[in-house]
């Protein structure tokens, strides 16, 4: 079977499931290698808490540039507590201090090309590098459908092209009604001063899911 009819197969399979054995699912097929992804945006409790559900000491790969707001800090620390969290955090090269006195303020909407560059050096870079040392055959992420227009074109199982992992989206078709219901039946708590300057705006990519965010790291 080739991978495009696998995936068609896959995701009717697994459309109706629910994110637990979407999960249960996923680690199945990884081998021993999977690892969870999160920036501890709104609503990641969930991906957090259904991942570790499954497999308790599942990596989870965080790519912290630096340029968080004190309560996103806190917000993960707290899960790192209650969950009990295989942090793997990766940073930048570059301290944000250091970045900002060379290249100067964080780029705006403006400067497109400024935000792939700022992405590519404190977000792209990390990434890549927590990739190739962590190794995974699957990787769980919290995409959503809902969440701006290249991701509508995902579904539950894709393959990326980017890190050459099966990447696996337990709450793909997850509403943020669904979302908020998950997290109150559970006690898990939310996060909303969240903001990624890689992305300066929900609707863009910051290159993590992107085709152009491969090349982005060594342009």
């Amino acid at each position: 079977m080739n991978d495009t009819a696998a995936l068609t197969r896959w995701n009717a399979e697994l459309r109706a499931k629910s994110p637990l054995e979407i999960v249960r699912w996923a680690v199945a097929q990884a081998g021993g290698r999977a690892i969870v992804s999160t920036n501890f945006r709104p609503y990641e409790a969930a991906i957090l808490h259904v991942a570790t559900q499954v497999q308790s000491d599942i990596p989870v790969l965080w790519v912290d540039h630096g340029y968080n707001r004190p309560a996103t800090y806190r917000h993960a620390e707290a899960l790192r507590t209650s969950l009990g969290l295989n942090l793997k955090p990766f940073l930048p090269r570059l301290t944000p201090a250091h970045r900002d006195a060379v290249h100067g303020p964080i780029p705006t909407t403006e400067d497109e090309a400024g935000l792939k560059k700022f992405s590519a050096l404190m977000k792209l870079e990390p990434f890549q590098r927590g990739m190739r040392e962590l190794a995974p055959t699957v990787w769980l992420t919290a995409l959503r459908q809902v969440q701006n227009p290249n991701r509508a074109g995902l579904d539950i199982v894709s393959l990326d092209e980017n890190f050459g992992a099966l990447k696996v989206s337990p709450f793909f078709y997850a509403t943020d009604a669904d979302l908020e219901a998950y997290l109150a039946q559970h006690g898990l708590p939310n996060e909303w001063d969240y903001f990624d300057p890689a992305k300066a705006d929900e609707k863009r990519e910051c290159g993590l899911h992107a085709a152009w965010g491969k090349q982005a790291v060594n342009a």
